[in-house]
C-alpha cells in the first residue's frame, strides 16, 4: 500500500500545488504532518517509501518526520483495532495523545532544517529509475496508470528487501528470546516500560494488530508500559530501522531511534508515577 501510494504521489501530485496547501508556520506544519495518517492510511512499513517520495516532491523535513512517526498510529484501521481491544479508555486516548506529542516534538527538533537533502542518503533520491516523463504533452489516464504501476513495482522490490531482512531478524529474535523469558525479567514502573519497548522492537508486530497483543499483557503490566509498547513499536522496530537505513543518513537514523525513545519513556513514566493508571 505504501509503495502504491508513493506511485500515486509521483504521478498525480503536482509539486507546486503541494506547496500551496502546506502551512508556512513550522508548528502548524508539523501538526498537519502528524495528522496526515488519518487521510493517508499506511503502516510502519508503508510510511517509509511514501515519506521518501514526498521528500522528493519537496516536502519540508519537519513535516515528513512528524508524518513518518505518527502515521502508523494515526491510521483509521489502527485506531479501530485499538478501540476494539481497549475501548474508549486511557489506552486508546493515551496512544493517540502520546503518538502525536512525540511526533510533533521530534518534527519540531528537525524544523530548523529547510532541505530534505540534509536528512536523506544521496542515493535515496531519486527514488528509482522510473520517473514521470511527459515530453511536453499531457499524459492520458492510461499512461499515468502504467507509470504508477511501474514506479510502485520497482519501489516495492527495492524497499521490500529491507523489509524482508528486518522481518527475518525479528523472527530470529523471537525464536532465540521467547516472550515468557522477557516478561519474567521484571514489572517495576521503569523496568516494565523498558521491557515492553524492547519487546515491541524485537517482535516488530504490524501496528494494525499490535493492540491485541498488548491486550494480553494488560493484566500484568501498568497502563504506562502498555502505552510504551503501543506508541514506540509502530514508530521504531527492527523492520523500520532497516528501512530507515535505506532512506536516511546514519546520524538521522540514530536520532529517529533515540529521540522518540527518550520521549516515550519520559511520558509513560509520568503516566505510571503521577497518574497511577
Amino acid at each position: 500500500m505504501g509503495t502504491l501510494t508513493s506511485g500515486i504521489v509521483e504521478v498525480f501530485v503536482n509539486r507546486e500545488k503541494l506547496f500551496l496547501y502546506l502551512p508556512k508556520n513550522r508548528f502548524t506544519g508539523v501538526i498537519i504532518g502528524a495528522l496526515m495518517g488519518l487521510v493517508v492510511p499506511v503502516c510502519e512499513c508503508g510510511v517509509v517509501p511514501l515519506t521518501r517520495r514526498l521528500y522528493k516532491k519537496g516536502l519540508p523535513p519537519a513535516i515528513g518526520i512528524a508524518f513518518l512517526l505518527s502515521a502508523p498510529v494515526m491510521n483509521p484501521i489502527v485506531l479501530l483495532s485499538t478501540y476494539t481491544a481497549f475501548g474508549f479508555g486511557p489506552v486508546f486516548w493515551g496512544r493517540i495523545g502520546i503518538s502525536l506529542t512525540v511526533a510533533t516534538i521530534t518534527g519540531l527538533i528537525f524544523s530548523k532544517q529547510s532541505e530534505s537533502e540534509i536528512l536523506i542518503e544521496q542515493n535515496a533520491i531519486p527514488v528509482c529509475s522510473i520517473h514521470v516523463h511527459t515530453n511536453g504533452k499531457r499524459l492520458s489516464l492510461k499512461e499515468k496508470l502504467i507509470q504508477l504501476v511501474q514506479i510502485a513495482t520497482e519501489e516495492l522490490f527495492e524497499m521490500g528487501q529491507y523489509l524482508i531482512m528486518g522481518s527475518l531478524l525479528a523472527a530470529l529474535m523471537q525464536t532465540l528470546l521467547p516472550q515468557n523469558t522477557l516478561l519474567s525479567l521484571g514489572t517495576g514502573p521503569l523496568i516494565s516500560i523498558l521491557l515492553l519497548i524492547g519487546l515491541a522492537v524485537l517482535l516488530s508486530i504490524c501496528s494494525t494488530v499490535d493492540a491485541f497483543v498488548a491486550l494480553s499483557f494488560a493484566a500484568n503490566f501498568s497502563t504506562g508500559s502498555i502505552l510504551a509498547f503501543l506508541v514506540y513499536g509502530p514508530m521504531v522496530d527492527i523492520k523500520s530501522i532497516f528501512m530507515f537505513s535505506r532512506v536516511f543518513k546514519k546520524k538521522i537514523v540514530a536520532y529517529l531511534v533515540m529521540i522518540p525513545l527518550f520521549l516515550v519513556i519520559l511520558i509513560t513514566l509520568f503516566v505510571n508515577y503521577r497518574l497511577g493508571i
